[in-house]
């Protein structure tokens, strides 16, 4: 990396795992770099056959130390991909570390208010759909009952009081990150993003929900399958069980407040 891309590099990493996105990379990019707050872009891309990576490849050299790309041989998870972004941004030294989906069901406008949250105190911030109610656009009424009764289903099995269990556009801090047991996440689906807010709060980190409109993706097709929904259902009962018989240390006690 030469000086003028070293000197660019942010503090903060929003990571998008991609398959089959042509229609929305370069798109989603680049409305991540329009935002106020400097953030630089890790995609990672699991063998998408429609040419996502080739353009990201040509976005990297339009946007030098600012964009970058782990490829992967097929499609391995959803968990599994983040778990490998995760690891990327803490060797790269990044403190603030975000995911969200690639195809604008998350806007990338809402990304400085999840990282403000962290810089004010919050160890993990949620861009949560429910929090202030249901604020969900262009889903199916089935599905938003699905999603909605799945996370309270969540928060009582679990008695985590979250809102938006589980919630992919997410803010870590890289204390949260460093600290939990990366490789023993067990699932990779749509469970991946409750097993992470469950082992956050049982570590006692500080977790706030900022409230987001989730639009449903225009372009593209939805990677959501039943088997997904399967994972998620029991495995909240897997992750409470085993949380009966696990000790955590308890993170709080070695938080400053800022």
């Amino acid at each position: 990396m030469d000086t003028s891309s070293a000197q660019s590099k942010s503090d903060c990493l929003v990571i998008i795992p991609t398959y089959n996105e042509k229609e929305n990379i370069r798109a989603i990019i680049e409305a991540v770099y329009a935002q106020p707050r400097r953030m630089d872009v890790l995609i990672i891309d699991d063998n998408s056959p429609d040419g996502t990576a080739s353009i990201v490849k040509e976005m990297m050299e339009e946007h030098p130390g600012r964009l970058h790309l782990l490829e992967r041989k097929g499609k391995l998870g959803l968990g599994t991909a983040y778990i490998a972004g995760f690891k990327q941004a803490l060797e790269m030294g990044y403190e603030y570390i975000c995911e969200m989906d690639a195809d604008f069901s998350h806007n990338p406008a809402d990304l400085p208010r999840l990282v403000e949250a962290c810089e004010k105190g919050a160890d993990v911030a949620i861009g949560s759909r429910y929090v202030t109610g249901v604020n969900v656009v262009n889903w199916p009424m089935g599905r938003v009952l699905m999603s909605f009764y799945a996370s309270r289903y969540v928060r009582i099995v679990t008695g985590m009081p979250v809102n938006d269990a589980t919630a992919g556009f997410v803010c870590y801090r890289r204390r949260v990150l460093a600290t939990l047991p990366l490789d023993r996440i067990r699932f990779k689906g749509y469970a991946f993003q409750i097993e992470m807010k469950f082992l956050a709060y049982k570590h006692k980190f500080r977790i706030e929900e900022v409230p987001i409109i989730f639009v449903n993706r225009v372009l593209g097709v939805s990677k959501m399958s039943s088997g997904i929904f399967s994972e998620g259902f029991f495995g909240v009962m897997r992750l409470k069980l085993g949380s009966m018989f696990t000790k955590y240390p308890d993170c709080s006690a070695t938080i400053s407040e800022p």
